[in-house]
């Protein structure tokens, strides 16, 4: 008896334990939608650039990174901070995970781009060689009206650097 009791009880612990729980509905996040062209930029082409350096792309075009010897990297910045990542945490980071002695990397880092109204300012944060500080920076969608804020500009800014910042993975 004390089995069967013990049995009926596992059995209702179950169920209860089974019986879904209510949902509250929220706001999906937005989905950006790949229009299917690819923007693909080459990191070390050439010894510290990115090539090209300078894309233009549609809301919802891929842009992606292929990396040469020796380790690169791509980070987000502002334009006037181009050797840092942005200043609130939102920052696109490839990480280090593309280093190759020869050839290229078989590892490549995407991002769609999720709108056209302000440029995407990015760097390559490996210190060893002062990448940034270098010459090492882009640019996506740059606004081709006002050169105080143009590649050229920003490479200037990034030459009075005196070390980059290589940002914090989030997990």
């Amino acid at each position: 008896m004390a089995f069967t009791s013990f049995s009926v009880a596992m059995a209702l612990a179950a169920a209860v334990a089974a019986v879904p729980t209510p949902t509250h509905p929220s706001d999906p996040s937005p989905v950006i939608e790949p229009t299917g062209v690819t923007h693909t930029v080459v990191a070390g082409l050439g010894g510290l650039r990115f090539e090209p350096d300078n894309v233009v792309a549609e809301k919802g075009d891929v842009v992606e990174w292929h990396f040469l010897p020796r380790n690169h990297a791509v980070a987000q910045s502002s334009f006037g901070e181009p050797c840092q990542p942005l200043a609130d945490g939102t920052s696109i980071y490839s990480g280090f995970n593309f280093a190759v002695e020869e050839g290229q990397s078989d590892n490549v880092f995407q991002i769609v781009v999720e709108q056209t109204e302000t440029p995407i300012w990015y760097y390559c944060p490996q210190q060893n060689g002062d990448h940034c500080k270098n010459g090492m920076t882009g640019v996506i969608n740059q606004n081709f009206d006002n050169q105080d804020f143009s590649l050229r500009a920003h490479r200037e800014l990034a030459a009075k650097v005196d070390e980059s910042v290589i940002p914090a993975l989030m997990h």
